[in-house]
């Protein structure tokens, strides 16, 4: 019923005109005025002009992401809804009065949206297209704008929400784990602060506007953090919920035990909106630095890649007002992932390297003499390699003949028309391999930085003059008018895009008139002009550049009537069809890399939107873990002679290359249950390892009470890759060229983990066991509950089936904290003790090896070796996978 009211929910906002960037008032009259209409929807003004606001804290115990403290003023009042909005009145399917969650950050700008179109006020919110999930829950905007200066119903900002709840903050009178029973309880029947607010702490946690961006040891005014681009960005969450405890609720926290993105949701996490606008908006970027010029994405993956004609795409472009790059790196499926490059210098003229990996700049700039020099960055991260000669600028890479990739630069990058100073610059190449420069060497006179041809027989550059060198001869194309931003295209037509000046042979090409650098043109080897291409109406081109490979796409900046460069965009010289890539203040030298061999190495017939698509952009965290497991389970399938599967206890405490005595793969993930672990042994390990001896199942005894619905449920539902491999059979008739390659064009990106693990390394520091506590009421898990019977029969199965193909099972229990001990309970999440021996009895029973680390909490797991109650540290999981090699050493006697 839920889900066919979430439905019905998603229909009513498309007849709402919610989409397609529609951010239009209505024109009716309104007969009550603003103050009324808020009034009646249940909202407070909050008088915060003049006055500050402290977010985070200096805490040294307190988490990193809410660190340091940061004092936010105001010079406006909003509006904040008294309560979080309820069942009622987003018409969910629960009771009225309860807080509405199970909610995405999506659902809430939707829900605001609808609900300024309703009261006829402008909406706050703008995007292109919306997604959905099978349930009806909003998982993705695309090209999402969030207009602060708006005057219409939004999400607050944190500084707002902060604002608004220090004005009696009373935790101890909320709905929590000490009095909630563990559920949401109707809005507004615990305390209410000074302000008339209910529940700003307790009850539902709530959704605000910002993503979670470091904060830095300054005051801002009027403080809205920064507008999440991605969907893999993390987002704030405040106020704790029905499962916090008083005292772990504190205003200055702004997560969750779990990350959340904008497509999270949870049954604990809901929202309140604000209204009011934002006009003079104080921003960081997502390193924590202010940011007066933030980059809007406005380009999907799959619309880009289509566009280039390549399984995946790179962008770097210059933002001229922090002097950085921006690189966005557009995957074969799953949303565009952005970082940036601020290397502590300005960065101009990036090229990507012909693999993909390496990024080239310079710190001169076409057009203007001076000192300049070249570096080159590994795009997966790394130092710095600076090309050591006295002068170098505008580089450029390529391949030669014999398979060497060089860098080509010039001298001198500056104003062309003159001869003589032309001539006493040079144009230069030098080896790049193994992340190291070999030693430079002239190819000839003349700065030629806008490139040269494979087999050096052209060769072209523009700084005023539209200079060629064809077959050693050096000459000016164009008639000798004005002409910039020269682009040698590296597809093997060698054709050369360029700007002008609205001359006159450009007008005598085109056949009418047109404005500076409205039109770009190509010209063919000989220099002949072969085509022309208009900006869009309102724009003219800059800083024109060939896509890698192609001889027909090329990337540009757009600038407007004032001259500033607003847009990034695709451009196809031959149809004038234009693709949107991103927004900004001053974008600057675009430069954009296609994986053109990528699609050639792949079975024709595999779906790219969901074949090895093992995560997407939004799902939850765990997900993402076990993305990186089946990449190392498809790369090593060959070789492995061990698997380990379970959850987190087991992915943490156990390090495959610690593991000696056999080729191990661990392919356990946080939540991992019995439900995972059947489905990843029956239908992968236990299908796709022809030299497997053994398979290591952990048995958290506390995990025994779970549901398919719990964790393996989201995780097939979430993702369309291990849906496709099971309507494949999951490939028992062979595994198809090319799925390796698309499983590690997955993104697998480091900011979704939610432990201070490194992603695939999964090792933790020692925090130590800490407190023993008990997140469940264990009087009511008893062995003989049905959910066991039917948990330990698929464990039963399992042995039985592993047997068969003559693989050896091992059931893992692993270390918890001692102290439960002293306990009735087992673990964290439960169990009597005295059920637990019965259960670890019907284990043994089964015929498989019962490797008990935990020993009812006699072990000799010392404090050092814990990242919490029940997690290993790396020294930790240095004994555990010690021990679990000599059970492995014993096992082969």
């Amino acid at each position: 019923m839920k889900n066919i009211v979430c439905l019905l929910l998603v229909l009513f906002f498309c007849l709402w005109g919610m989409g397609c960037s529609n951010s239009e008032s209505f024109s009716s009259a309104q007969e009550n005025t603003m103050q009324d209409v808020l009034a009646q929807n249940g909202f407070v003004l909050v008088r915060a002009s003049g006055n500050p606001v402290t977010l985070g804290t200096d805490d040294e115990s307190a988490s990193v992401k809410d660190r340091p403290s940061m004092v936010a003023n105001f010079d406006y009042d909003f509006w904040m809804g008294k309560h979080e909005v309820t069942c009622g009145e987003m018409g969910l399917d629960c009771d009225d009065s309860l807080p509405a969650t199970d909610v995405t950050y999506f659902d809430a700008v939707l829900y605001a949206n609808k609900l300024s179109k309703a009261e006829g006020f402008d909406t706050a919110y703008t995007y292109s297209k919306a997604t959905f999930d099978e349930n009806g829950a909003c998982t993705g905007l695309e090209s999402l704008l969030f207009w602060s200066s708006k005057e219409a119903f939004r999400l607050p900002t944190e500084a707002e929400w902060a604002y608004a709840a220090n004005q009696g903050w009373n935790p101890d009178g909320s709905w929590n784990s000490n009095n909630s029973g563990f559920k949401l309880h109707h809005v507004c029947s615990s305390y209410v602060n000074k302000l008339g607010l209910c529940d700003m702490a307790g009850n539902a946690k709530e959704w605000v506007e910002d993503a979670l961006v470091p904060f830095v040891s300054m005051e801002i005014l009027d403080y809205i953090g920064v507008q999440g681009n991605s969907l893999l960005d993390e987002r704030v969450v405040k106020g704790g919920s029905y499962r916090d405890g008083p005292s772990d609720m504190k205003i200055f926290k702004r997560g969750d035990i779990y990350t959340v993105t904008s497509s999270s949701k949870a049954d604990y996490i809901g929202f309140r909106l604000a209204f009011g606008a934002i006009l003079n908006p104080g921003k960081l970027d997502n390193e924590g630095h202010m940011n007066s010029a933030a980059v809007s994405i406005l380009a999907q993956s799959k619309d880009v890649n289509h566009f280039n004609a390549g399984l995946r795409s790179k962008l770097v472009f210059r933002n001229d007002v922090t002097h950085s790059l921006t690189y966005l790196y557009y995957p074969a499926v799953g949303a565009p992932i952005t970082a940036n490059l601020n290397f502590g210098i300005s960065a101009y003229h990036p090229d990507i390297s012909p693999d993909g990996n390496w990024l080239a700049f310079c710190t001169g700039l076409e057009g203007v003499s001076g000192q300049s020099k070249v570096y080159v960055y590994p795009l997966d991260g790394g130092d710095l390699v600076e090309l050591n000669v006295e002068q170098a600028a505008i580089p450029r890479w390529r391949v030669l003949p014999g398979g060497d990739t060089v860098l080509v630069y010039v001298t001198n990058a500056g104003n062309n028309k003159i001869d003589s100073t032309f001539f006493a610059s040079s144009t230069w190449q030098v080896k790049f391999a193994n992340g190291k420069f070999g030693t430079s060497e002239k190819l000839f006179d003349g700065a030629y930085h806008g490139g040269v041809s494979e087999n050096d027989e052209l060769a072209v550059t523009g700084a005023r003059l539209l200079r060629s060198r064809v077959k050693g001869e050096d000459g000016i194309w164009y008639n000798g008018e004005q002409a910039c931003n020269v682009s040698l295209s590296r597809g093997g037509a060698d054709r050369t895009l360029f700007l002008d000046f609205a001359s006159k042979s450009g007008k005598a090409f085109v056949g009418s008139a047109y404005g500076v650098h409205e039109r770009a043109f190509v010209a063919d080897s000989d220099g002949k002009m072969v085509l022309s291409v208009a900006a869009p109406e309102g724009y003219a081109f800059d800083h024109t550049e060939w896509v890698l490979g192609s001889d027909s796409v090329f990337v540009a900046t757009l600038t407007n009537a004032n001259g500033a460069h607003k847009k990034v965009v695709l451009v196809n010289a031959y149809t004038g069809e234009i693709l949107d890539l991103a927004e900004g203040d001053e974008l600057w030298h675009p430069v954009m890399w296609r994986d053109i061999a990528g699609r050639d190495s792949l079975d024709p017939l595999l779906d790219l939107d969901s074949a090895g698509v093992y995560y997407t952009a939004g799902a939850p965290f765990f997900v993402l873990e076990l993305r990186v497991q089946m990449e190392n389970f498809w790369k090593m399938r060959d070789s492995v002679t061990a698997v380990a599967l379970g959850s987190s206890r087991t992915m943490y405490g156990v390090h495959a290359p610690w593991v000696k005595s056999q080729k191990l793969l661990n392919m356990a993930f946080s939540s991992g249950d019995i439900y995972g672990i059947d489905y990843l042994a029956r239908n992968y390990a236990l299908q796709h390892l022809p030299k497997l001896k053994y398979l290591v199942l952990e048995t958290s005894i506390d995990f025994l009470w779970v549901t398919e619905a719990a964790s393996w449920q989201i995780v097939f539902a979430s993702v369309p890759g291990y849906r496709y491999d099971e309507s494949h059979d999951f490939w028992k008739d062979g595994v198809p060229k090319g799925l390796e390659k698309l499983v590690s064009g997955v993104p697998k990106p480091q900011s979704e983990m939610t432990s201070p693990a490194k992603l695939g390394e999964f090792l933790l520091p020692a925090n130590g066991w800490g407190s023993p506590n008990v997140m469940h009421d264990t009087t009511f898990m008893r062995a003989t509950d049905p959910i066991v019977v039917n948990n330990l029969e698929k464990y039963r199965n399992l042995v039985k089936l592993a047997k068969s193909q003559g693989v050896t099972v091992v059931f893992l229990i692993p270390p918890q904290n001692p102290e439960y001990a002293k306990t009735g309970s087992f673990g964290i999440y439960g169990a009597l003790r005295s059920d637990v021996q019965k259960i670890i009895d019907e284990l043994s029973s089964m015929g498989a090896v019962v490797f008990d680390e935990n020993n009812m909490g006699k072990h000799a797991y010392t404090d050092d070796m814990a990242f919490n109650e029940d997690h290993l540290s790396k020294k930790g999981a240095e004994r555990l996978s010690a021990r679990l090699d000599s059970l492995f050493v014993d096992l082969q006697k």
